[in-house]
């Protein structure tokens, strides 16, 4: 079986977008599924809500594969697995190094969707000289003194950095000098590569950030806002109380707009006597990583 150092993926010949590249492997795992379930056909609109994208973008995404489906029967499964891990060059054999075999690096050793997916793990590499013959996974960890000699031994053109981030840079100018050409870093870094050497970033704790974004801005929603009421008296409230000048009345705030009788008096009273009726800011978009 050829190894992945003796063919690349010809999507960007093919001027295949990113975009769509970066979408394929959901494509791909959905329709994987599918299969598995023997179902033989797929409509654009079925696949696209499996993948978690619109069914156009999907549509758009599969001309670029010359792949346009038959109408009012859709698209044939396992045509479209076929052509996609074709297109994402899964029908060889990837042998990939891990480096950095502490929790996480061991993890991803233990990770059975690889060999799945036409990723071999062919080494595991770690500075720690403790390591260095213990079985992971299977597989006896060598130390990186032994680095160039594995990657060349083994054909190897995909490097994964599961290093605290002090030794990310150094690993991976190691791994590059020895013939690597594509590295997914987990380390909590960015690294400086040559042109030709291609970096996914897999960053947790900023994922786990972006959700806790999202969290405190649900929490926020129809929180009550004291607002300051000037120019006067407001007109009864529906339980009969009556605010008054310079008094501070807790109005519900959701999503900009102010609700309720009492919110509706404040801007009768705001609009009459130059009040302030002022209200938090609009929409944040949400923030997005690939």
């Amino acid at each position: 079986m050829a190894t992945g150092r003796t063919h690349r993926p010809a999507t960007r010949s093919r001027g295949i977008p990113e975009a769509t590249v970066a979408r394929l492997p959901l494509y791909l795992r959905a329709l994987t599924a599918l299969s598995e379930r023997s179902v033989p056909t797929v409509s654009s609109e079925e696949l696209a809500a499996a993948a978690g994208v619109n069914s156009a973008k999907l549509r758009k995404d599969f001309s670029y594969l010359g792949s346009y489906g038959t109408r009012g029967v859709g698209y044939d499964v396992e045509y479209l697995v076929y052509q996609i891990s074709r297109e994402l060059g899964l029908t060889q054999d990837w042998p990939v190094v891990i480096v950095g075999i502490g929790n996480l690096g061991a993890a991803l050793a233990n990770y059975g969707g690889f060999a799945s997916r036409g990723f071999r793990v062919a080494a595991l590499i770690d500075a720690d000289p403790a390591m260095a013959g213990k079985p992971v996974a299977g597989i006896a960890v060598q130390h990186t003194d032994e680095l160039e000699s594995i990657i060349t031994g083994n054909g190897v053109s995909i490097g994964v950095i599961a290093t605290p981030a002090g030794a990310a840079q150094q690993v991976c100018d190691r791994l590059v000098a020895a013939g690597v050409t594509s590295i997914l870093n987990f380390a909590p870094t960015v690294l400086s590569v040559p042109e030709g050497v291609d970096v996914r970033k897999v960053d947790l704790s900023i994922e786990l950030q972006i959700l806790a974004f999202h969290e405190q801005r649900k929490a926020g929603e129809g929180e009550r806002v004291a607002l300051p009421i000037e120019g006067g008296d407001l007109e009864p409230s529906p339980g009969g109380s009556r605010g008054t000048e310079g008094e501070r009345v807790a109005l519900p705030i959701e999503g900009g707009a102010q609700a309720g009788p009492m919110a509706r008096a404040g801007q009768d009273t705001g609009a009459a006597a130059g009040g302030r009726q002022q209200g938090p800011d609009g929409d944040v978009p949400a923030v997005m990583p690939a």
